[in-house]
């Protein structure tokens, strides 16, 4: 294993509003992402450079909830549907104090519980187990309408790859939520553009996605996904909207931060050490530049 891509201490960082520092803690959770995939070669590096903006604002900035007690009632929910993009997610939790940074350093062993798709076998802060795709808008439904019914004021957030918009189940669970009005609940389509056979139009163009859910009566923006500020300002619009479920679609670039990846339509892409180490190097001059 190469020096640049062998595990190193990861630091827990605290929850935050400034756009600064939650671009800072992405830009950490980009390199962590590296090395977990450099560990096998091969994975779900692009997602994750792709997500790492989303999944920090969500964790440091939006959601509610107790790293000391995953299982704590009053939290808010996060369902990851496209379960495959571990890397990125199990970052994410070190981050934030939910899971023990040094058990990323068993990411895809035999017997692991830090799965390529996210189990509930790792514990409580998998909220559903995701591994078929299309199915975790169906599961956040049910939570946000059982949540709605017990009066609880916790949301439910679900993630959603593009790719995954061609499941028939997620245009049943959307039209449910549309007509009941869960507005309790937040849709963030990872919108990357790429999907296991190549780019989403090449396979089965969603356009006009946002015109879709809109007439499935979703409170919804599109929005670049790699902009912190975008996504802080739409998420708070989401939580102070009233009557109607919400849906932000995310505009992101695969690969984002390492400009030898960026753009690289590589779904489960090969990784070699050369290749990681560059990578790594292009972040590292990233954060020497902040």
């Amino acid at each position: 294993m190469d020096a640049q891509t062998a595990p190193t201490p990861f630091p827990v960082f605290a929850p935050t509003q400034e756009p600064s520092e939650l671009a800072r803690i992405a830009l950490a959770l980009r390199k962590q992402v590296v090395r977990m995939v450099a560990r096998t070669g091969q994975g779900y590096v692009q997602q994750g450079l792709g997500a790492a903006d989303l999944f920090a604002t969500l964790y440091f900035s939006e959601l509610t909830l107790k790293p000391e007690d995953p299982a704590w009632p009053q939290r808010d929910r996060f369902i990851l549907s496209t379960a495959h993009n571990t890397a990125i997610f199990y970052a994410t939790l070190a981050a934030r104090g939910i899971l023990d940074a040094k058990r990323l350093d068993t990411y895809c062993d035999d017997g692991s519980e830090l799965e390529i798709n996210a189990s509930e076998r790792l514990g409580p802060m998998i909220e559903a187990t995701c591994g078929s795709l299309g199915q975790g808008l169906s599961v956040g439904v049910g939570m946000a309408a059982a949540l709605k019914r017990a009066g609880s004021r916790s949301r439910v957030y679900v993630v959603l790859g593009d790719g995954e918009l061609q499941e028939g189940q997620v245009w049943e669970a959307a039209m449910v939520a549309g007509n009941w009005g869960l507005d309790n609940l937040c849709l963030i389509i990872d919108a990357n553009d790429m999907q296991v056979e190549g780019h989403i139009n090449q396979v089965q163009p969603d356009e006009p996605l946002a015109d879709k859910w809109r007439a499935f009566r979703w409170h919804t923006h599109d929005i670049d996904g790699n902009s912190i500020p975008a996504l802080q300002q739409t998420l708070r619009l989401a939580r102070t909207t009233p009557g109607q479920p919400h849906c932000i679609i995310a505009r992101t670039l695969v690969g984002k931060g390492a400009p030898s990846l960026e753009g690289i339509l590589g779904h489960n892409l090969k990784l070699p050490a050369d290749a990681a180490a560059r990578a790594l190097e292009e972040l590292d001059q990233q954060e020497a530049l902040a």
